[in-house]
């Protein structure tokens, strides 16, 4: 299924001559490479930046680090992996509560916090860049959540491209996860979907689910 094309409005969103753009998100989802390739030059991405912790796919091995990297090469995109310090499934035990990932915690970590400054830095460059994952829908990954929320705390803006290829603020992406609802102290609290490690209570030899 191809992606619905961007609105004219959203294709044509810069920004004024001195406002760096914002950062931007996608997922290749159940997209082709072509098909991501050709979204990201809709929306004149120069810098493609991988978020996945472990950047290859036994489904759609074209995705995989190395031939996704090449594609880019080829359409004049340059890559380049993140995953180490901005990577959803951080090996730091410290990040896990009840087997989940706490993005608030991610947030506190040295490793985390270096490859936001990277970002820091590329917005400031006025570099057009986008962070890449695989979820299609942008309220289900980390680059919301995690990445996102990180960001916006710091002022820089943040546009994802949904699942149908048009362009929501950071926002639009927050009210379709929490549907307006927050938690006790006020705002959301974000963790992973899946466990990466056994509850507290469970038996360790029993494995995670």
């Amino acid at each position: 299924m191809n992606p619905a094309s961007p609105s004219p409005e959203e294709a044509s969103r810069t920004p004024a001559a001195d406002e760096a753009p914002p950062i931007h998100t996608v997922g290749y989802g159940a997209r082709s490479v072509a098909e991501l390739i050709e979204l990201l030059q809709t929306y004149r991405i120069e810098f493609v930046i991988d978020v996945r912790t472990a950047p290859y796919s036994r489904f759609k091995p074209e995705f995989s680090k190395e031939p996704l990297a090449q594609r880019l090469q080829e359409a004049g995109l340059r890559y380049l992996f993140m995953g180490d310090t901005l990577g959803g499934q951080p090996k730091d035990p410290r990040c896990l509560v009840d087997g989940k990932v706490d993005y608030a915690r991610v947030r506190e970590q040295a490793f985390f916090k270096a490859g936001l400054a990277r970002l820091k830095k590329a917005h400031e460059q006025r570099r057009r860049v986008a962070l890449l994952c695989s979820e299609g829908r942008p309220e289900e990954c980390h680059r919301s959540k995690l990445i996102g929320e990180a960001l916006a705390a710091e002022g820089i803006p943040v546009c994802h491209i949904d699942e149908d290829g048009r362009l929501l603020t950071h926002t639009e992406v927050i009210d379709r996860l929490t549907r307006g609802q927050l938690d006790l102290f006020g705002g959301p609290a974000f963790t992973s979907r899946k466990r990466y490690g056994p509850k507290p209570d469970s038996d360790p030899a029993a494995g995670s689910l």
